[in-house]
C-alpha cells in the first residue's frame, strides 16, 4: 500500500502540511493508529484527496463526509438515513455511501493526468474503504458522529444573497419569473391548439432496445429492498428499464445547434458536441415519499450551443440541453414528470391524474410551475416532447402510442461524462471542481447573482442544480415531490 500511497505524495505534500491540523476524527485517529494497515490506509486517503484537489479534478456529484474519507453522500442518501434504523439496514445504507465515494474516486483517479495506475488505486480505495468502515462501525460513538455529518451543502450562496440584498432584489426578479411562466403557458397553449411549427422538426426515438411490459417493470420494482427501497439491477435490466420510459424528442431544427449528440473533448478547454449520431444520457435515481422510496429515470439530451438570438443576449452560450425525469409508482405507472435545462433553469412539473398539486406555503417563492397536466400513461404509450429551435425551450408534452419511423437515438450512461478521454491521452471530466462545465458561462450571471446561484445559466453536474431564483429548491431534493404533490401510489 505504501508504494501506491507515495504516487500521490509529491504533488500533495504542501497541502498535507497545511491540512493535518484540520483533519477530523476518526480520520485523525487512523493516521496515528497502532495497526500499520489502518495507518497506511488513512495516509493513502489523505494524500489521494490532496492530490485530487491540487490537480483540480475533484468530482462534485456526491459530498464527502468529514472525517470519513471513504464515504460520500447525496441528498437522497442523507434523507434515507432515518430509515436505516437497524444494524443490517445501517450497513446497507453505509455501503451506498461507500459506493458513492468509490464511483467518484474512480473518476478522480483516472482524471489525475500523472497517474497511470488508476485501476490499481481504485482497488486500493475499495480495500481501504472496507477496512476503515468495518473498524469505525464497531464504535457506537463514531456511528453517532457519522449521522451528524452526513449532509449535502446547499447549492445556494448565502453570501451572494446578503451582498445582493436578496430581500429587495428578489422583487423585480419575481416579475421576471412571472413573465416567463406566462410565456411558457402561452407556448403550451399554442401547441395544444394545434398551431403548427414554423420550422422543420426532427424526431428522435430510442433505438434498438427491447422494452419491458408494465408487469415486468412492476416485478423489477418489487425486488427492491423492502425497508430502504433500493434496487439491485444488472446493466441489461437498467438499460431496458430506462428504454421502456424513454421519451420521443421532436426538435425544431434550423441549424447545427439544434442537433443532439455526444459530448467529447477536443482541443478547446471546454467539451464539444459530436452530432454525428444522436445520443441521450440516462441515469436511475430515487426520491422519498411518505417513508417509501420511489424510482426515478432521468434522460438528458445535449445540444452544441444556445446561439445568440439578438444583439444583447445574456442567455446565449456554449452547450445547452434538456433534462427529463420520470417518477414511477410501485406498479410501474408514471406518477409525475419534471424537467429542467442542465443549468438548473426552467424547472417545470407535469403531473398525471395520480398526482395532485399542493399549495405553495409561501406564494412569493418558486414552488411548482405546472404548465400542463397529463393523462395517465398506458403501457402501449410514451411521452412526446416538443423542443424549440435555438432556445431549446420545452414547447409541449404529450402522450402518444409507441412511435416508429423516426431517427433512433442511442442511450448512454451519464456516468461516462465524469471521465472522458482526451485527444492526446488521459482523461478529464466535463465538470470542473466547481461542478460547472467550462465554456458554458452565460451573461446572465452578471445580473442574477443576487439570487444566490453562482454562475447562473452555466451547465452543472448532477447534485448541484439549484432550480429556483426565489426561495430554495434543488432538482435532487429527496422531498421535492413529497412537499409539492399528493401522490396515489396504489
Amino acid at each position: 500500500m505504501k508504494s501506491g500511497m507515495m504516487r500521490f505524495a509529491a504533488p500533495a505534500v504542501m497541502l498535507l502540511l497545511g491540512a493535518c491540523a484540520t483533519v477530523q476524527p476518526p480520520q485523525s485517529q487512523h493516521l496515528q493508529a497502532a495497526e500499520a494497515e489502518v495507518r497506511d490506509c488513512a495516509q493513502w486517503f489523505q494524500s489521494t484527496d490532496a492530490a485530487v484537489d491540487a490537480a483540480g479534478v475533484r468530482d462534485r456529484e456526491a459530498s464527502p463526509v468529514s472525517g470519513f474519507p471513504y464515504l460520500r453522500s447525496t441528498r437522497f442518501l442523507a434523507a434515507l438515513m432515518p430509515a436505516a434504523d437497524t444494524v443490517a439496514l445501517r450497513r446497507t445504507w453505509l455501503e451506498q455511501l461507500r459506493q458513492a465515494d468509490l464511483q467518484a474516486r474512480a473518476a478522480e483517479l483516472r482524471n489525475l493526468s500523472a497517474v497511470q495506475t488508476a485501476d490499481k488505486n481504485t482497488a486500493m480505495a475499495q480495500r481501504c474503504g472496507a477496512l476503515l468502515l468495518g473498524r469505525d462501525m464497531l464504535q457506537p460513538e463514531l456511528v453517532s458522529m457519522l449521522a451528524e455529518r452526513v449532509s449535502v451543502p446547499d447549492a445556494y450562496s448565502d453570501g451572494l444573497r446578503i451582498v445582493g440584498l436578496y430581500g429587495l432584489t428578489r422583487i423585480p426578479f419575481a416579475g421576471g419569473v412571472a413573465q416567463w411562466h406566462a410565456e411558457a403557458r402561452a407556448m403550451f397553449e399554442n401547441s395544444r391548439k394545434g398551431v403548427a411549427s414554423a420550422h422543420p422538426v426532427e424526431r428522435y426515438v430510442p433505438a434498438g432496445i427491447v422494452r419491458y411490459s408494465r408487469a415486468e417493470v412492476s416485478g423489477l420494482l418489487k425486488r427492491a429492498d423492502p425497508a430502504l427501497g433500493l434496487l439491485s439491477l444488472n446493466a441489461d435490466e437498467t438499460s431496458r428499464l430506462l428504454a421502456t420510459y424513454a421519451p420521443v424528442f421532436e426538435v425544431e431544427t434550423t441549424g447545427e445547434f439544434d442537433r443532439p449528440g455526444a459530448l467529447r473533448w477536443g482541443e478547446a478547454r471546454h467539451p464539444v458536441l459530436d452530432t454525428q449520431k444522436p445520443v441521450v444520457y440516462q441515469r436511475l435515481t430515487y426520491t422519498r415519499y411518505g417513508g417509501q422510496t420511489l424510482v426515478q429515470l432521468v434522460y438528458t439530451m445535449w445540444f452544441g450551443e444556445r446561439p445568440v438570438d439578438k444583439s444583447f443576449d445574456i442567455l446565449a452560450g456554449g452547450l445547452d440541453g434538456l433534462v427529463w425525469r420520470v417518477t414511477l409508482a410501485p406498479d410501474g405507472e408514471p406518477l409525475v414528470f419534471d424537467t429542467m435545462h442542465p443549468c438548473g433553469c426552467y424547472h417545470m412539473f407535469f403531473p398525471t391524474q395520480r398526482a395532485d398539486a399542493k399549495p405553495a406555503p409561501d406564494p412569493d417563492d418558486e414552488w411548482a410551475f405546472i404548465p400542463a397536466t397529463l393523462t395517465r400513461v398506458q403501457e402501449n404509450e410514451q411521452i412526446r416532447l416538443r423542443i424549440a429551435t435555438r432556445s431549446h425551450y420545452l414547447l409541449d408534452v404529450g402522450v402518444q402510442p409507441m412511435a416508429a419511423a423516426a431517427r433512433g437515438y442511442e442511450i448512454l450512461d451519464e456516468q461516462v461524462l465524469r471521465s472522458l478521454p482526451l485527444p492526446g491521452g488521459g482523461y478529464r471530466s466535463i465538470y470542473g471542481a466547481d461542478a460547472l462545465v467550462a465554456g458554458t458561462e452565460r451573461g446572465e450571471r452578471f445580473l442574477f447573482w443576487p439570487m444566490g446561484i453562482p454562475s447562473a445559466g452555466a451547465m452543472r453536474q448532477w447534485g448541484n442544480h439549484a432550480t429556483a431564483f426565489l426561495g430554495r429548491r434543488h432538482f435532487d431534493d429527496a422531498d421535492l415531490l413529497e412537499r409539492r404533490f399528493r401522490l396515489t401510489l396504489h
